[in-house]
Parts: structure tokens; C-alpha cells; sequence
């Protein structure tokens, strides 16, 4: 393949640090004076994002983007799944979506198109994305892979296109990361190489370790001995850090309830801190909304699911979700519809973003997500909503509470509002986004907390609403903060791993001459 050198991060199982590590040499290069982008061929995920010409892509490959230093695009995640359910996904292809497909229809035979695009086998959908790399190769100095799941996933290696099958395809060499805090991380470095096929073992050229605690030189006989079974270097050892998981691919695999939002929860700048409840509805989308939140001294946010824990809470914050309707009915088989119905009567604030918006609304038309038709919602808002087969994506700004505000907006359901007050005002004030009664606010714009002034001035009207002596901190600039986060990434590449090795996989490739056979391989 021509142009720009590449290099594929792969992981021996989800959430071993793939996307970080990705992050971290995309900055890493980036600070080297190099033209990186990441690519990511095919990503599930619920957290996404929308870029400046209106596609949509994970949000993993938003910040690897920003770790690079450039504009996210279509090209560096062509391949999006957004689980629907446990057995069905909606395709998004190019940034744009193309239809609900089963696991089993998506990875065995199905076809279709998509401006002109087919999708559907593997062969077809290898050619896309390798086109896409290709693309990237070509107008940068390296592209850095990321990888799914586990390269030795080997019921569904036919099929891979984002793996191996990427790897094989388009000549990358691989490194595979393991997490040492889950434990097994020998067995499970050794083990991801011995499932594969020696085609595709020639190309893993080394690992890192990631997440470790201690003394490194008491891991170096292990990594020695690791190297003599599998001939291949452990390429750096990454310590743990806390708060490095930024803008995660999804909540599914973990339990988020009662988890508290990575941030370092700093002393208030006034004299209360403001407790903030986010509900852990089913297929939740963009949680990543509330990290502007956590990032705010004296901010607690927590997930929860029970009406309980709603109690202390000064706000509560209904997400986004996949599953609207689905979401409404697991609100009122818990109890927290009635919990939050009865916040809004006493004044206590709840903000509802995008699907959480449209759930506090007084109905839900729906004959295209969950096909239930006319359903009643929690009547907080006078808002009826319609979910139209064309998605929306947007990147809108205007102001709001008297400041700048951006965000940008995915979702099907569209809101026709009969009452309250307006929102969010688009640039130039010609439309209004959102919902206000009281206490209760909703809006579709994702991202806008993360505008520094409309934040403050949000949350100066919840402390008000809330009876607290909060003060959000005048300093707080979101972006800054990202930016820290990044930085951290690359000095976790620069200082730990082996830099001089990892440029030469990027320039130079493959290496030279074949790596050791570790059997069995891949069954055939």
C-alpha cells in the first residue's frame, strides 16, 4: 500500500486500552511534528459523534482525532454499529445510517447500498474500509489502527474486516495490548497469538502491557520469558493511571450503576458541592455528555437506577438511548418515572438530553425504532415527538442562558413543541432548540455542556433551583482539560513504551524476515 506508514493496536479483549493506546501514540506522533490520523474500520458503539460535514462516527475516534491534532472525518471510522438490542444493530456506513441488521445477517449474508457504496460481504465491506485507510495513508505521514474486541475471535475471523482481516488485507504490523489489572495477562498475550493463523502471526510484531501497579522489574522475568515462547518483544509496560478513559465506545459491557464519573472531584468553589443523578437507562448513548459536569470542582455525578437514589440528587439527567420507548418502560417498572415526575413537581431540576429530551415529552410516535407506535411519555414537557426514518446530524451553535453554545445532534425523533420557553437558540436566533418548564429542561443538542460559559450559567440556575451555595468555578475551561488529558496519553507512550521501535513499525512496516510459529494457530 502506498503513502503514509500505519500501525494496528489490538487488544486481547474489549476494554484491554486499546482506544487510549491509539490516543496516546497519535499524540505521541503528533508532538513529533507528524500528519496522524487514527482509523477505526469497524466500531460498536453508542457513544458517537457527528463531524463538521454531518457524519457520524464513533466518539473514540473523535478524541483519538483531536489526540492527532486534526479534523475528524468519515474516513476514520467507516464502519459504525449502534446496538439496538442484544440481537440487532443499526449500520452506519460512510457516516450515514443504512439500516437495523441482526448480528447474523451483518456478519453472514446480507447486502445493500449506501450513495452508490455496496455493504453486506466481507469482501465488499474489506474493499470500503481498505479504500478509506488507503485515503488516509495517502494525505498523512501515519495512520494509527485500532483494532475490536480480540484478533482471536475465531468464530467470527471470516468475517473479520477491522482486525487481522485488516491487517492481512492492507500489510499492518500489529501490537497487541494487554491488560495486566484484570490478571492472565501471559496467558492471555500468549493465547491471542497461538489462536491465530501463521499468516496472520507474521504480522504481530510485539505487546504492551497496560495498566500496571508496582515494581516494573519484578514483570521483566515474565516479559523475558514471554518473548522466548512467542519470539516477540513486550514493547513497553503502561502504568495505571485514573482518569484516562476518555470518551469509552460504550456502557454495555459494564454496570455503570453507582459508578461515579471518573474526575478528580475538586472542593467547590462555593460553599456546597451539587450532587448530580445520571439514570443508567437501557442503550445508553453519549454518557459522555456529563464528563463536563464531573469536570467541575465541587460536581459529584453519579449513575444510578434506583428511586432512592435520586434523593440527594440537586439534578438528575435523563441521557440519550438508543432505545427510547424501551427506556420509558424501564423507568416505570422501576419506579424513577414517578420519582422524576415528582422532582418536577417540586421544583427540583431535571435536564433530559436527546432521547432522555423526547422521553419527558407528553408522546412518542414511533414506527421506526422500537415500532410501537403511539406511546404516552412522562408529560413534563409539552412536547410531542415523531420518529422520522431520516436521522438527523448536525453540528449547531447559537447561545443560550446569555452565552456561546455548540453541540451537535443525532437522533431520528423529531419534536414538535407546543408550549414553555425555547432553550437553546441557533446562531442567528432564527430557531430554538429544546424545552423549558420550571425546573425541567430538555434539549437534542449533545456536547453543549461542554461550552464553558453556558455550563456556569446552567448550573448557577440549578444550584438556585436547588436551594445550594454552589458556585461553579470561574477557571473551569473544558477543552483545557481534554487537552491535559491528551497530553498525558502521549507522555504515557513517550515515557513507557519503546518509541524507537514503535517509529520503526510505523515507517518501515512488517518486519523483515518471519516471526516465530506459535501453535496450535487457528483451527481450520
Amino acid at each position: 500500500m502506498s503513502g503514509g506508514g500505519g500501525l494496528l493496536v489490538a487488544g486481547t479483549t474489549s476494554d484491554a486500552g486499546k482506544s487510549v493506546v491509539t490516543a496516546g501514540i497519535c499524540r505521541w506522533l503528533a508532538r513529533k511534528g507528524l500528519r496522524v490520523a487514527p482509523f477505526k474500520a469497524q466500531n460498536m458503539s453508542l457513544n458517537s459523534y457527528v463531524t463538521l460535514d454531518g457524519a457520524e462516527i464513533g466518539r473514540a475516534q473523535a478524541m483519538q482525532a483531536a489526540a492527532a491534532r486534526t479534523e475528524p472525518s468519515a474516513l476514520m471510522n467507516p464502519v459504525l454499529l449502534k446496538p439496538g438490542s442484544d440481537r440487532t444493530s443499526q449500520v452506519v456506513l460512510l457516516g450515514r445510517p443504512v439500516g437495523e441488521m441482526s448480528a447474523q445477517g451483518y456478519f453472514g449474508r446480507h447486502t445493500g447500498t449506501s450513495q452508490g457504496v455496496r455493504f453486506g460481504r466481507r469482501e465488499e465491506l474489506l474493499e470500503t474500509v481498505a479504500g478509506c485507510l488507503e485515503e488516509l495513508r495517502r494525505t498523512h505521514d501515519a495512520v494509527v489502527c485500532e483494532g475490536a474486541g480480540s484478533p482471536a475471535e475465531i468464530n467470527l475471523r471470516r468475517s473479520d474486516i477491522v482486525n487481522m482481516g485488516l491487517a492481512r488485507a492492507c500489510r499492518l504490523p500489529v501490537v497487541v495490548v494487554g491488560d495486566i489489572d484484570r490478571g492472565g495477562v501471559f496467558a492471555s498475550l500468549f493465547g491471542t497469538t497461538a489462536l491465530l493463523a501463521p499468516e496472520d502471526q507474521e504480522l504481530v510484531a510485539g505487546y504492551l502491557v497496560n495498566k500496571f501497579r508496582g515494581d516494573v522489574t519484578l514483570l521483566e522475568p515474565g516479559l523475558e520469558m514471554l518473548r522466548g515462547l512467542t519470539g516477540r518483544p513486550t514493547l513497553g509496560v503502561l502504568p495505571f493511571r485514573h482518569g484516562l478513559g476518555i470518551d469509552e465506545e460504550d456502557g454495555l459491557r459494564v454496570s455503570l450503576r453507582g459508578a461515579v464519573r471518573e474526575s478528580s472531584v475538586a472542593a467547590p468553589h462555593g460553599a456546597d458541592v451539587l450532587r448530580v443523578a445520571v439514570l443508567a437507562v437501557p442503550l445508553m448513548s453519549n454518557f459522555t455528555d456529563v464528563d463536563a459536569l464531573a469536570a467541575e470542582p465541587g460536581v459529584v455525578v453519579r449513575f444510578c437506577d434506583r428511586p432512592e437514589e435520586l434523593a440527594d440528587a440537586d439534578l438528575v439527567v435523563v441521557p440519550g438511548t438508543r432505545g427510547t420507548v424501551r427506556a420509558l418502560e424501564w423507568l416505570r417498572e422501576r419506579g424513577l418515572a414517578g420519582a422524576v415526575a415528582r422532582r418536577a413537581a417540586e421544583g427540583r431540576p431535571v435536564l433530559g438530553i436527546c432521547g432522555g429530551y423526547q422521553l419527558l415529552g407528553e408522546q412518542i410516535e414511533d414506527e421506526v425504532e422500537s415500532r410501537a407506535g403511539l406511546v404516552d411519555g412522562l408529560g413534563l414537557l409539552p412536547v410531542r415527538v415523531r420518529f422520522a426514518h431520516g436521522k438527523t446530524l448536525a453540528r449547531p451553535h447559537g447561545t443560550a442562558l446569555g452565552e456561546p453554545v455548540e453541540g451537535y445532534e443525532i437522533h431520528h425523533g423529531v419534536a414538535d413543541v407546543h408550549g414553555g420557553e425555547g432553550f437553546l437558540s441557533s446562531a442567528g436566533g432564527e430557531e430554538l432548540d429544546g424545552c423549558r418548564v420550571g425546573s425541567v429542561w430538555g434539549t437534542h443538542w449533545h456536547g453543549s455542556l461542554e461550552s464553558d460559559g453556558f455550563r456556569r450559567a446552567f448550573l448557577r440556575r440549578v444550584a438556585a433551583d436547588a436551594g445550594r451555595a454552589f458556585e461553579p468555578a470561574p477557571d473551569t475551561r473544558f477543552a483545557a482539560l481534554r487537552e491535559e488529558q491528551l497530553d498525558r496519553l502521549g507522555d504515557l507512550i513517550e515515557e513507557h513504551a519503546d518509541t524507537a521501535a514503535l517509529l520503526r513499525l510505523v515507517e518501515d512496516g512488517v518486519p523483515e524476515g518471519p516471526l516465530p510459529f506459535v501453535p496450535p494457530g487457528a483451527p481450520q
